[in-house]
């Protein structure tokens, strides 16, 4: 999707310096990234607490098949 924004060019250096990234536009994708898998992670989050698992549930034992 091609889009025209204006940015905070020091933003965009400094994000560029610490991840390492060679252009604006993969810089930009890395965050949205970042900003969604955080996101998801806060939403699993909200799930503490509100799910029961059985007494019996091994979760290393799902493990050991990998």
């Amino acid at each position: 999707m091609r889009t025209n924004i204006v940015l905070d060019d020091a933003l965009v250096e400094e994000a560029m310096v610490l991840s390492g990234a060679k252009t604006k536009k993969e810089v930009i994708s890395n965050a949205l990234r970042e900003f969604v898998i955080t996101r998801k992670r806060l939403n699993l989050l909200d799930l503490d607490g509100k799910i029961d698992f059985s007494e019996s549930y091994d979760h290393k034992s799902l493990r050991e098949g990998r």
